[in-house]
C-alpha cells in the first residue's frame, strides 16, 4: 500500500520535522523507552483524495469535547512507540487521525491503524486552544528533559514564576528565546482530563509548562520552535546545575540586566 506521504511533499515536510525533532529527544536523554509525545496539526496539507480515504480503525473517543477541532487532521507519534523509532520510521510509528464532527472523537486514517500517544486528550486540548487564540500554532510536544524535570523535585521551585526568573537569569539567550518563561502543572495523574485542563490553565500565560515530576509540554508555530524552547530551558538548568555542583551558588544576571534585554529584543 502507497504512503499516504507518496506526492505531496508539503505533508512530508511536516512528518520528517517530526522525525529529526525525535531523533534530536533520544539522542538527549529526553526519550526513555516510549516517553514522550509529539503532535502536529497537519490539515492545511490535506487535499481532496486524502479526506475521501476510508478510516482503518474504529472510532475512538477523545475524553473530552474540543469545538476548535472539527474538520481538523493531525499526525501524532504512536501510544507506546519509540521516539528513537519514530525517528527512523516515522509512518511505521505514528499516524495520520482526522477528528470527527462530534468533535470528541477521531479515526486513524493512514498509514497504519497506530493508536496516538497516550497523551492524546492534553495534547488535543492544546491544539483545541492554540486554534481558538489564533496563535498560527501547530505543534505540541512533550518530552522529558533530566535537568529540568530534577528541579521539579525541589519545592522551593513550584512557586509561581521562581523556576521561570531563575532559568532566564542564567543566559540572555533563554529570556530572548523563551519570553514568557516555564508554567507549573502540580502533579496529577499522567493521561488524564485532569492534566489537560491544568496545562491548558496553564498555556493561557506561558507556551512551555512543567509537569511536576514528570516533563515539559510545549507549543509553537512548528515542531522546531516547540522543541527549541524546551532546547534553550535545559541549557539553564545545565548551567545552574553545574555551578552547583561546582560549589557555589550562581549569581545570574540581575533583574535590571533581563529588563534591558526585553526591552533590546522587544519580548
Amino acid at each position: 500500500m502507497e504512503s499516504i506521504l507518496a506526492n505531496r511533499p508539503a505533508l512530508a515536510t511536516e512528518v520528517d520535522k517530526v522525525a529529526e525533532v525525535a531523533g534530536y529527544l533520544w539522542q538527549k536523554g529526553w526519550a526513555e523507552r516510549n516517553g514522550g509525545n509529539i503532535t502536529v496539526n497537519v490539515t492545511e496539507h490535506i487535499d481532496d483524495a486524502i479526506r475521501a480515504l476510508p478510516a482503518i480503525s474504529p472510532r475512538y473517543p477523545i475524553g473530552t469535547v474540543l469545538p476548535h477541532l472539527k474538520g481538523c487532521w493531525f499526525f501524532c507519534k504512536g501510544t507506546n512507540r519509540r521516539m528513537r523509532d519514530l525517528a527512523r520510521r516515522p509512518m511505521e510509528n505514528g499516524s495520520v487521525i482526522r477528528i470527527l464532527d462530534d468533535c470528541a472523537s477521531y479515526e486513524i486514517v493512514a498509514d497504519a491503524p497506530v493508536k496516538p500517544t497516550s497523551e492524546l486528550a492534553s495534547h488535543l486540548s492544546m491544539h483545541d486552544k492554540m486554534i481558538a487564540d489564533g496563535q498560527g500554532y501547530k505543534a505540541a510536544i512533550h518530552t522529558h528533559p533530566i535537568d529540568l524535570v530534577a528541579m521539579t523535585h525541589n519545592p522551593a521551585f513550584l512557586k509561581k514564576d521562581v523556576l521561570t526568573n531563575l532559568l532566564w537569569s542564567m543566559i540572555p539567550e533563554t529570556r530572548a528565546f523563551c519570553p514568557k518563561g516555564l508554567g507549573i502543572v502540580p502533579y496529577k495523574m499522567p493521561s488524564s482530563v485532569e492534566l489537560a485542563e491544568a496545562t491548558i490553565e496553564a498555556l493561557k500565560e506561558y507556551d512551555v509548562v512543567m509537569w511536576e515530576k514528570h516533563g515539559v509540554c510545549a507549543v509553537g508555530p512548528d515542531i522546531f520552535e516547540a522543541f527549541d524552547q524546551v532546547d534553550v530551558l535545559s541549557k539553564s538548568a545545565q548551567i545552574y546545575l553545574t555551578a552547583r555542583s561546582m560549589g557555589f551558588e550562581p549569581t545570574g544576571t540581575t533583574q535590571e540586566q533581563m529588563d534591558e534585554l526585553k526591552q533590546a529584543f522587544d519580548l
